[in-house]
């Protein structure tokens, strides 16, 4: 099993940034890739971005140029730098972990998720 906890969510302006961060512990051997999903209210859980262990990278086109994703591998931790927010960005941010090497956007490609941080973002 693999546990995960986000980190660092929180209210901001549109154009202000934030840093989430996930840790991952128990069978970190299963957090080959590592992702980025948002649900707002209302709407579907979407993919936002992901990293596989050896670099390999998918963005959202929605937040392409904008939210960069990066890992520590010495720490199982996960990061997503989010810059130039708008108040569509609003949702709750989840975590997500698979031991496969396929940055998927798909949700049923992630076999473990955190609980989520929300994120605000005020016009």
């Amino acid at each position: 099993q693999v546990q995960l906890v986000e980190s660092g969510g929180g209210l901001v302006q549109a154009g202000g940034s934030l840093r989430l961060s996930c840790a991952a512990s128990g069978r970190t051997d299963s957090t080959t890739t590592m992702a980025w999903f948002r649900q707002a209210p209302g709407k579907e859980r979407e993919f936002v971005a992901a990293l596989s262990r050896i670099g390999m990278t998918a963005y959202a086109d929605s937040v392409k140029g904008r939210f960069t994703i990066s890992r520590d591998n010495t720490k199982n931790t996960v990061y997503l730098q989010m810059s130039s927010l708008k108040p569509e960005d609003t949702a709750v941010y989840y975590c997500a972990a698979d031991r496969r090497l396929n940055v998927g956007r798909a949700s049923h490609d992630y076999d473990y998720w955190g609980q989520g941080t929300q994120v605000t973002v005020s016009s």
